[in-house]
């Protein structure tokens, strides 16, 4: 049985080509997705590469402005799936376009896809419920520790991650690679303030909620392992090497730290973190 034949392009926006075979302004748009926060922000789109990462998108919602393809004659079943029903308009690229897209050395990726950056909006986490656990990453250097935090949040049961003060972009596309899609299971905000946190924890214990802010530090005195981590949590994951901003040390209601054995002075945030997120499943479990 032969493969089904793609569906006709979906025109988008005014202008957007349903074939792009040179380095025009449109490719060179896309082209600064890839390392060029300002234009992140300023265009609201990110680029999307990786099937797990497309998929998830494409699964959660994100809204696709245009799904690429390099047009090869015998795309794999995933991508003719997609290609037959595609989630937003199709433009054809050029393959050797596409691998520079793609940041790939071993030829072009199949799809990519051009997506709408999701809002920064803190009622997204309204569904976080009273015993939710929302993860806080303090200034982050790193996108790649941001992919890999949210990734552990997403499978360890956490309801969302807020990436707060100066810090790296969560949809620098090495941040959505490392997270392997988890970046779009659920939610996770850009927030240049501290402060908005705070008010959005005061908000939620006004209306009822247990809401404790848990700060993970290094010899503290506190173990992780002997903090209560069950109810309504912000965990708060500090700087890859500063850790936690005088504010937010403020703002914790408890400072816990994770024993270490051996040479190494400290642990990496993310891994830091999906410590802390495992025993809290753990404790939940239990209990």
């Amino acid at each position: 049985m032969s493969p089904r034949r793609p569906a006709q392009p979906r025109r988008g926006r005014p202008g957007l080509p349903s074939r792009l075979e040179r380095r025009n302004a449109l490719f060179q748009q896309w082209q600064a997705l890839l390392g060029n926060r300002t234009k992140r922000t300023r265009s609201g789109e990110m680029l999307i590469q990786g099937v797990r990462p497309l998929t998830q998108a494409i699964a959660h919602g994100i809204e696709i402005r245009a799904l690429l393809s390099d047009g090869r004659e015998n795309p794999s079943t995933w991508a003719q799936q997609l290609l037959a029903d595609p989630p937003g308009p199709v433009v054809q690229v050029a393959p050797e376009l596409m691998a520079e897209l793609g940041e790939r050395e071993d030829g072009a990726p199949e799809l990519l896809a051009i997506a709408a950056l999701p809002a920064d909006d803190l009622t997204r986490l309204d569904a976080a419920g009273p015993d939710g656990v929302v993860v806080v990453f303090d200034r982050p250097t790193g996108p790649g520790n941001i992919g890999s935090l949210v990734r552990s949040a997403d499978a360890l049961g956490a309801q969302g991650v807020i990436i707060t003060g100066h810090a790296a972009d969560p949809w620098d596309p090495a941040a959505i690679r490392a997270s392997t899609g988890s970046m779009f299971a659920l939610p996770v905000l850009r927030l240049a303030s501290h402060r908005d946190v705070i008010d959005w924890v005061q908000q939620r214990r006004a209306a009822g909620e247990e809401r404790r802010i848990i700060g993970l530090d290094e010899a503290c005195g506190h173990l992780l392992a002997d903090t209560g981590l069950t109810g309504g949590l912000v965990l708060v994951v500090g700087n890859e090497t500063v850790g936690m901003s005088s504010a937010w040390r403020e703002a914790c209601d408890v400072i816990a730290e994770i024993p270490m054995q051996g040479s190494a002075s400290s642990l990496n945030a993310a891994a830091a973190g999906s410590i802390a997120l495992y025993e809290i499943d753990r404790q939940r479990r239990k209990a």
